[in-house]
């Protein structure tokens, strides 16, 4: 039976809550909130099954911060034997207009970190990611 995993990236803690770089973890508890699904803590994310159509569905919200997001869409990938082809990563983008959103079945990390942190951790870039844009038009620093 086919598995599937979703990765929300972002980074862990309350400082980061409702950031724009945390857009993965609000998608992916937005969808578990609409199946009335709750996250528990994992080995190197929060983690929530969920199934679609009779197959598993594993939403992720890593914990290891998102410069080692790898570590954990690695650990989750063996641990539950998911293809990389069933895999798709949810993401800020700051080169994207806020509200632009991009669907990509494989490609570079484009400078993301978190991107980048998964394609070293894989080995591969061959795995689906949807870019959110956030734009670049916000104050720097930190964003709370």
């Amino acid at each position: 039976m086919s598995k599937f995993l979703i990765a929300g990236l972002g980074n862990p803690g309350v400082e980061y809550a409702g950031t724009r770089h945390n857009i993965g973890f609000g998608v992916v508890d937005y969808i578990a909130q609409q199946h009335e699904y709750s996250f528990s803590s994992g080995r190197y994310a929060h983690v929530c099954e969920w199934r679609h159509r009779g197959k598993p569905v594993f939403l992720i919200k890593p914990t290891t911060f998102m410069n080692l997001s790898g570590k954990a869409v690695q650990y989750w990938m063996q641990a539950e034997k998911i293809a990389i082809e069933n895999i798709l990563v949810i993401t800020d983008d700051i080169a994207l207009p806020f509200g632009t959103l991009r669907l990509r079945a494989k490609g570079s990390d484009g400078g993301h970190n978190g991107l980048k942190s998964i394609q070293e951790s894989l080995a591969n870039t061959n795995y689906a990611r949807l870019r959110f844009g956030v734009g670049s038009n916000f104050a720097k620093g930190r964003q709370v």
